[in-house]
Protein backbone atom coordinates (compact mmCIF):
# COMPACT_ATOMS: atom_id res chain seq x y z
CA UNK A 1 0.00 0.00 0.00
CA UNK A 2 1.72 3.47 -1.10
CA UNK A 3 -1.19 5.22 -1.00
CA UNK A 4 -5.07 5.98 0.34
CA UNK A 5 -7.96 8.12 -1.29
CA UNK A 6 -11.07 9.60 0.76
CA UNK A 7 -14.32 11.06 -1.24
CA UNK A 8 -17.25 12.50 0.23
CA UNK A 9 -20.11 11.06 -1.15
CA UNK A 10 -22.49 14.51 -0.86
CA UNK A 11 -25.48 13.67 -3.66
CA UNK A 12 -27.24 11.90 -1.22
CA UNK A 13 -31.11 13.81 -0.31
CA UNK A 14 -32.55 13.52 3.30
CA UNK A 15 -33.10 10.33 4.66
CA UNK A 16 -36.76 9.28 5.23
CA UNK A 17 -38.32 5.96 7.15
CA UNK A 18 -38.34 3.35 4.57
CA UNK A 19 -35.91 4.58 2.25
CA UNK A 20 -34.18 2.42 0.05
CA UNK A 21 -30.54 3.08 0.96
CA UNK A 22 -28.80 0.93 -0.57
CA UNK A 23 -30.41 2.56 -3.89
CA UNK A 24 -29.58 6.13 -2.81
CA UNK A 25 -25.91 5.50 -1.96
CA UNK A 26 -25.58 3.90 -5.34
CA UNK A 27 -27.11 6.52 -7.27
CA UNK A 28 -24.93 8.84 -4.75
CA UNK A 29 -21.96 7.49 -6.15
CA UNK A 30 -22.97 7.66 -9.91
CA UNK A 31 -23.57 11.20 -9.64
CA UNK A 32 -20.75 12.08 -7.85
CA UNK A 33 -18.35 10.35 -10.61
CA UNK A 34 -17.30 8.86 -8.03
CA UNK A 35 -16.16 4.51 -9.59
CA UNK A 36 -15.68 2.31 -6.73
CA UNK A 37 -13.47 -0.69 -7.12
CA UNK A 38 -13.77 -3.83 -5.76
CA UNK A 39 -12.80 -4.61 -2.08
CA UNK A 40 -12.91 -0.45 -1.71
CA UNK A 41 -14.70 0.48 1.63
CA UNK A 42 -17.55 2.47 2.07
CA UNK A 43 -18.19 4.30 5.29
CA UNK A 44 -21.67 5.17 6.37
CA UNK A 45 -22.78 7.26 9.12
CA UNK A 46 -24.90 5.96 11.33
CA UNK A 47 -27.58 8.66 11.55
CA UNK A 48 -28.86 8.11 7.64
CA UNK A 49 -29.01 4.20 8.66
CA UNK A 50 -31.42 4.97 11.58
CA UNK A 51 -33.06 7.46 9.66
CA UNK A 52 -33.82 4.79 6.75
CA UNK A 53 -34.49 2.02 9.43
CA UNK A 54 -37.26 4.60 10.79
CA UNK A 55 -35.26 4.42 14.36
CA UNK A 56 -37.74 7.86 15.71
CA UNK A 57 -39.18 8.07 18.70
CA UNK A 58 -41.06 10.63 19.78
CA UNK A 59 -40.31 12.47 23.44
CA UNK A 60 -44.21 12.50 23.75
CA UNK A 61 -45.09 8.72 23.98
CA UNK A 62 -42.57 8.11 26.59
CA UNK A 63 -43.25 7.91 29.93
CA UNK A 64 -40.70 8.09 32.39
CA UNK A 65 -40.56 5.47 34.80
CA UNK A 66 -38.59 5.80 38.71
CA UNK A 67 -35.55 5.45 37.78
CA UNK A 68 -35.28 7.87 34.98
CA UNK A 69 -36.81 10.29 36.86
CA UNK A 70 -34.01 10.02 39.79
CA UNK A 71 -31.22 9.85 36.95
CA UNK A 72 -32.58 13.11 34.85
CA UNK A 73 -32.68 15.21 38.54
CA UNK A 74 -29.29 14.35 38.94
CA UNK A 75 -27.65 14.60 35.15
CA UNK A 76 -30.37 17.50 34.72
CA UNK A 77 -31.27 16.22 31.38
CA UNK A 78 -34.94 15.19 30.17
CA UNK A 79 -36.59 12.59 31.84
CA UNK A 80 -38.10 11.16 28.81
CA UNK A 81 -34.41 11.48 27.27
CA UNK A 82 -33.51 9.23 29.98
CA UNK A 83 -35.97 6.50 29.75
CA UNK A 84 -35.20 5.68 26.18
CA UNK A 85 -30.88 5.65 27.17
CA UNK A 86 -32.47 3.01 30.31
CA UNK A 87 -34.31 1.46 27.61
CA UNK A 88 -31.24 0.74 25.15
CA UNK A 89 -28.94 0.19 27.83
CA UNK A 90 -27.73 -2.56 29.73
CA UNK A 91 -25.79 -1.14 32.50
CA UNK A 92 -25.21 2.95 33.45
CA UNK A 93 -21.66 3.71 34.31
CA UNK A 94 -21.48 7.31 35.21
CA UNK A 95 -24.19 9.36 36.25
CA UNK A 96 -23.31 13.37 37.51
CA UNK A 97 -24.63 16.88 36.20
CA UNK A 98 -24.69 16.92 32.11
CA UNK A 99 -23.34 13.55 31.61
CA UNK A 100 -25.17 9.77 31.69
CA UNK A 101 -22.40 7.16 30.49
CA UNK A 102 -24.05 3.58 30.23
CA UNK A 103 -23.10 -0.07 28.55
CA UNK A 104 -25.74 0.06 25.20
CA UNK A 105 -27.36 -3.67 24.69
CA UNK A 106 -25.08 -4.01 22.08
CA UNK A 107 -21.78 -3.53 24.07
CA UNK A 108 -20.71 0.02 23.62
CA UNK A 109 -19.57 2.31 26.00
CA UNK A 110 -21.39 5.33 25.31
CA UNK A 111 -22.67 8.60 26.51
CA UNK A 112 -26.81 8.49 26.59
CA UNK A 113 -26.96 5.16 24.36
CA UNK A 114 -25.97 7.16 21.80
CA UNK A 115 -29.53 8.52 21.42
CA UNK A 116 -28.86 11.66 19.76
CA UNK A 117 -31.54 14.87 18.61
CA UNK A 118 -29.17 16.59 16.52
CA UNK A 119 -29.56 17.02 12.50
CA UNK A 120 -32.67 14.99 12.44
CA UNK A 121 -36.11 16.57 11.56
CA UNK A 122 -38.43 17.49 14.08
CA UNK A 123 -42.61 17.05 14.06
CA UNK A 124 -43.84 20.63 14.61
CA UNK A 125 -45.10 19.88 17.75
CA UNK A 126 -43.21 16.88 19.05
CA UNK A 127 -39.93 16.24 19.81
CA UNK A 128 -37.82 13.20 18.11
CA UNK A 129 -35.30 11.36 19.19
CA UNK A 130 -32.93 9.08 17.38
CA UNK A 131 -32.06 5.35 18.59
CA UNK A 132 -29.04 3.69 17.24
CA UNK A 133 -29.57 1.04 14.70
CA UNK A 134 -31.35 -2.13 15.86
CA UNK A 135 -28.26 -4.60 14.71
CA UNK A 136 -25.64 -2.39 13.07
CA UNK A 137 -23.61 -5.20 11.95
CA UNK A 138 -27.31 -6.55 10.03
CA UNK A 139 -27.15 -2.97 8.36
CA UNK A 140 -24.23 -2.89 7.26
CA UNK A 141 -24.58 -6.89 6.07
CA UNK A 142 -27.66 -5.40 3.96
CA UNK A 143 -25.87 -2.43 2.80
CA UNK A 144 -22.92 -4.36 1.85
CA UNK A 145 -25.76 -7.16 -0.02
CA UNK A 146 -27.75 -4.29 -1.86
CA UNK A 147 -24.39 -2.15 -3.06
CA UNK A 148 -23.59 -5.97 -4.39
CA UNK A 149 -26.76 -5.79 -6.76
CA UNK A 150 -26.75 -2.55 -7.90
CA UNK A 151 -22.45 -1.96 -8.30
CA UNK A 152 -21.82 -5.15 -9.05
CA UNK A 153 -18.85 -5.46 -6.33
CA UNK A 154 -18.28 -6.38 -3.12
CA UNK A 155 -17.42 -3.41 -1.35
CA UNK A 156 -16.52 -3.23 2.75
CA UNK A 157 -18.68 -1.35 4.61
CA UNK A 158 -18.26 0.63 8.17
CA UNK A 159 -21.54 2.34 9.58
CA UNK A 160 -19.72 5.03 11.72
CA UNK A 161 -20.79 7.02 14.38
CA UNK A 162 -19.23 9.69 17.04
CA UNK A 163 -17.73 8.69 20.39
CA UNK A 164 -15.82 10.28 23.46
CA UNK A 165 -13.02 8.19 24.71
CA UNK A 166 -11.94 7.62 28.59
CA UNK A 167 -8.97 9.94 29.48
CA UNK A 168 -9.53 11.88 26.35
CA UNK A 169 -11.17 15.10 25.33
CA UNK A 170 -13.06 15.31 22.03
CA UNK A 171 -15.06 13.15 20.01
CA UNK A 172 -13.77 10.45 17.28
CA UNK A 173 -15.70 8.31 14.54
CA UNK A 174 -15.33 4.77 15.94
CA UNK A 175 -17.09 1.90 13.94
CA UNK A 176 -20.48 0.54 15.18
CA UNK A 177 -20.97 -1.60 12.65
CA UNK A 178 -19.24 -3.89 10.11
CA UNK A 179 -19.57 -6.23 6.91
CA UNK A 180 -17.05 -7.48 4.71
CA UNK A 181 -13.62 -6.42 6.36
CA UNK A 182 -11.65 -7.31 9.73
CA UNK A 183 -13.36 -5.06 12.66
CA UNK A 184 -9.66 -6.00 14.25
CA UNK A 185 -6.82 -7.52 13.09
CA UNK A 186 -4.36 -9.61 15.24
CA UNK A 187 -1.11 -8.10 14.43
CA UNK A 188 0.48 -10.70 17.51
CA UNK A 189 3.49 -12.99 15.65
CA UNK A 190 4.17 -10.36 13.03
CA UNK A 191 7.36 -8.83 12.91
CA UNK A 192 8.49 -5.32 13.54
CA UNK A 193 11.48 -3.71 11.78
CA UNK A 194 13.83 -5.70 13.19
CA UNK A 195 12.55 -8.30 12.94
CA UNK A 196 11.12 -9.01 16.80
CA UNK A 197 8.21 -10.76 16.85
CA UNK A 198 5.15 -8.06 17.80
CA UNK A 199 3.35 -9.84 21.37
CA UNK A 200 0.15 -8.11 22.35
CA UNK A 201 -0.34 -5.75 19.08
CA UNK A 202 -4.06 -5.40 17.50
CA UNK A 203 -5.28 -2.99 15.40
CA UNK A 204 -8.71 -1.75 15.71
CA UNK A 205 -8.75 -1.57 11.61
CA UNK A 206 -12.62 -1.12 11.27
CA UNK A 207 -12.13 2.42 14.15
CA UNK A 208 -9.41 3.37 11.75
CA UNK A 209 -11.17 3.71 8.64
CA UNK A 210 -14.10 5.39 10.74
CA UNK A 211 -11.80 8.16 12.35
CA UNK A 212 -10.16 8.75 9.13
CA UNK A 213 -14.08 9.10 7.64
CA UNK A 214 -14.50 11.67 10.00
CA UNK A 215 -12.23 14.31 9.00
CA UNK A 216 -14.81 14.46 5.63
CA UNK A 217 -17.56 13.89 7.42
CA UNK A 218 -17.92 16.85 9.97
CA UNK A 219 -19.73 17.04 12.95
CA UNK A 220 -22.03 19.60 12.48
CA UNK A 221 -23.92 21.04 9.24
CA UNK A 222 -21.45 19.10 6.48
CA UNK A 223 -23.48 16.79 5.31
CA UNK A 224 -21.17 14.35 4.04
CA UNK A 225 -22.86 11.37 4.98
CA UNK A 226 -20.51 8.59 3.26
CA UNK A 227 -17.29 8.40 2.53
CA UNK A 228 -15.34 5.66 -0.35
CA UNK A 229 -12.36 5.23 0.79
CA UNK A 230 -10.07 3.46 -1.92
CA UNK A 231 -6.24 1.55 -1.83
CA UNK A 232 -6.32 -0.16 1.33
CA UNK A 233 -5.22 -3.57 1.08
CA UNK A 234 -6.96 -6.32 3.44
CA UNK A 235 -8.53 -9.66 3.96
CA UNK A 236 -12.07 -9.70 2.81
CA UNK A 237 -13.83 -11.05 5.37
CA UNK A 238 -17.06 -11.34 7.13
CA UNK A 239 -16.64 -9.97 10.80
CA UNK A 240 -18.58 -7.74 13.52
CA UNK A 241 -17.85 -4.89 15.28
CA UNK A 242 -18.23 -6.55 18.21
CA UNK A 243 -14.89 -7.60 17.76
CA UNK A 244 -13.65 -4.31 18.84
CA UNK A 245 -15.33 -4.44 22.79
CA UNK A 246 -13.22 -5.50 25.30
CA UNK A 247 -14.91 -8.80 27.29
CA UNK A 248 -15.78 -7.62 31.07
CA UNK A 249 -13.22 -10.29 32.16
CA UNK A 250 -10.41 -8.15 30.21
CA UNK A 251 -11.25 -4.35 31.75
CA UNK A 252 -9.09 -3.20 34.42
CA UNK A 253 -11.00 0.19 34.76
CA UNK A 254 -14.34 -0.31 34.99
Amino acid sequence: MSSLSLHGVTQVPLIEPGDDLPEILAAALRDGGLRPAENDILVVCQKIVSKAEGRYVLLGEVAPGPRAQELAELTEKDPRLVELVLRESSEVLRAVKGRLIVVHRLGFVVANAGIDQSNIRQVPGEEQALLLPEDPDASAARLRAGLRERLGLNLGIVINDSFGRAWRNGIVGTAIGTAGLPALQDLVGAPDLFGRPLEITQSAFADEIASAASLLMGQADQFVPAVLLSGLAYEAREDSASALIRPKSQDLFR
